[in-house]
């Protein structure tokens, strides 16, 4: 089996600021334009059942205005009539009404389970659309900066399974077939979880197309199946098809090939992620060992063989598990049941009481052991000597114990799994990971729509935007930016709910829940002298922030960034603020 390779992020050195000495706070007013909309945004909020925390990321963070990044200023929404609004800005002074250009043809308050509709612009004529009831649409729409050729008309829909949003989608024109690859995100419930929070995450990439030579329709071609524990902060197509960039906490695995790899599915299983054969727990005078039994397993089927020093497990004729256990049990007193949700459930009584046992079966590693909830309260009651919540209890140790409190977000270093990883399209297997640490992901923005978005990541405090050639198999994600400081700072903002940059990289901006808008511009050079006090020599550029309050009390659904203008969506208005007014 082929092992990824281990690569890494190379910064271009002269990208970076070592002398960057901060944002100056600008008082200039910011040209600010606001469209009451004729019906309101369709807003999907959680329901009681989506509690979890990858539930916020992907749809309670969910960002309702889309742009299309083929056409400069244009963006889309979806109101709670079913429509798709557009309005693309020429002139600021003489704005239009958002004008209709495509409407669902179902009824989205009909579907009690439906999540927020989902929209991604494939190319300059195809756009790729979700109900958010669980059917995906293709629409052919001509030019769409054309008014003369722009229509929007449905090629193809079709009803797959539950709800899901679309993340990402590419158009690929070959000489025999144009095909329509798209990627969607479902958070499923994970029936037989005995930890976490019970849900897992489904990426589904999915191909339609259709071939020149035939007369038929747009068809099915091809679905394959990931599946992680964490929503990915980035997912996205390589422009020719061929492979998948995710940058996610937790990583992802192919679990479903698709049909053309009916043969090889067998062999691939072996490479899925295996859940545990069994968990175990234990108290100072037993354990208990719980093991999840086949549908059509019944009492007969089962052997439990219960000796001083081992175990053996048989069921229907196969062994499950025999080994010598850790320590000494009472085998006449140990019992096995089998419980209402089809488990069979073990107790093994301990023959030296008090002793902890690191593993149930010497040198087994197929179980997985959880901690019982009043073990770590007693576990973290004994170890309450080397911590502290005082700030300094004694003063006259050497080394003080360290206070988390003292820590600010910045400083938080986030999971060592955080990873980039590229999987191949063919092969579906992992092909290039990058550890990413504690380089926090920030957020992504098109610069290129002929290329893959670009990410945004955090290092050490400044920000740094990637963007990923497929092509390049040695350097396949290129430094092409940087935002001074922007790391440290946008960890100060703790309501900040979107973030994004202008594809120019000429400026990065953020919005809170409510209201209020942040924005970084890039160091430009000064029309007046000024000098650094400190050391004693000109300041030659300077970077300004600002700071625009938006009339309105209503929360902030959407937030998109253009080289020139940002648009903020509430629930009933559409604001313009005009960033840049130079051409």
């Amino acid at each position: 089996m082929e092992v990824a390779a281990n690569c890494s992020l190379r910064v271009k050195r002269p990208l970076l600021d070592p002398r960057f000495e901060g944002y100056k706070l600008s008082l200039e007013p910011l040209p600010s334009y606001q469209l009451e909309l004729d019906a309101a945004v369709a807003e999907v909020k959680l329901r009681d059942d989506q509690y979890t925390l990858e539930h916020m990321h992907a749809f309670g963070m969910y960002n309702y205005l889309h742009c299309d990044p083929w056409y400069q200023d244009s963006v889309y929404y979806i109101d709670n009539l079913g429509r798709i609004m557009n309005l693309t800005v020429m002139l600021d002074t003489a704005l239009g009404k958002p004008r209709e250009v495509f409407r669902l043809p179902t009824d989205l308050t009909a579907c009690d389970n439906r999540l927020c509709a989902s929209i991604h612009f494939t190319s300059s004529t195809w756009v790729t659309l979700s109900d958010g009831t669980g059917r995906v649409y293709l629409i052919g729409t001509g030019e769409r900066g054309n008014s003369a050729s722009e229509k929007w008309e449905i090629v193809f829909n079709e009803e797959l399974g539950s709800p899901f949003i679309i993340i990402h989608s590419i158009s690929l024109l070959k000489a025999e077939e144009h095909s329509i690859a798209t990627l969607l995100l479902r958070i499923e419930k994970e029936e037989l979880a005995m930890k976490g929070s019970g849900f897992y995450v489904s990426l589904e990439w999915v191909t339609i197309s259709k071939k020149y030579e035939d007369n038929k329709k747009y068809e099915m071609a091809k679905c394959n199946s990931l599946r992680g524990k964490s929503v990915p902060h980035y997912a996205a197509i390589e422009p020719d098809g061929n492979g998948l960039m995710i940058v996610s906490y937790k990583s992802f695995t192919f679990v479903q090939a698709g049909q053309d790899l009916e043969e090889s599915k067998d062999e691939n299983m072996s490479e899925e992620i295996k859940e545990p054969l069994y968990y175990w727990q234990q108290t100072e005078d037993d354990l208990t060992v719980t093991i999840q039994l086949p549908e059509d397993c019944t009492k007969e089927d089962i052997q439990v063989q219960f000796l001083p020093d081992s175990v053996n497990i048989v069921l229907k004729g196969q062994r499950f598990l025999e080994g010598k256990l850790f320590s000494s049990i009472d085998h006449e007193s140990s019992t096995w049941i089998i419980k209402e949700n089809n488990s069979l459930e073990i107790s093994l009584i301990k023959k030296n009481e008090g002793m902890i046992w690191p593993e149930l079966v010497v040198g087994d590693k197929q179980g997985e052991f959880i901690r019982d909830s009043a073990q770590c309260a007693a576990i973290a009651e004994r170890l309450m000597h080397l911590t502290s919540d005082e700030l300094n209890p004694n003063p006259d140790k050497d080394k003080p114990p360290c206070n988390a409190q003292e820590l600010e977000e910045c400083d938080i270093f986030f999971e060592e799994n955080f990873s980039l990883c590229r999987f191949d399209g063919n092969t579906l297997k992992t092909t290039h990971v990058v550890n990413l640490g504690s380089n926090q992901y920030l957020f992504s923005v098109i610069v290129d729509p002929k290329e893959m978005p670009c990410f945004c990541l955090r290092h050490d405090v400044d920000a740094l935007l990637w963007q990923p050639h497929s092509s390049k198999q040695d350097d396949m994600w290129e430094h092409i930016a940087t935002f001074n400081a922007l790391g440290y700072v946008q960890a100060s903002k703790r309501d900040k709910k979107f973030f994004a940059c202008a594809p120019n990289y000429s400026y990065a901006a953020l919005c809170e829940c409510l209201r209020r808008v942040f924005i970084y511009r890039q160091p430009t050079p000064m029309s007046t002298v000024l000098y650094n006090r400190k050391e004693g020599r000109q300041v030659g550029q300077v970077a300004k922030q600002q700071v625009a309050s938006l009339e309105t009390n209503d929360p902030i659904l959407g937030f998109q960034a253009t080289n020139e203008r940002l648009f903020v969506l509430t629930t009933k208005n559409l604001f313009l603020i005009k960033v840049n007014t130079e051409n």
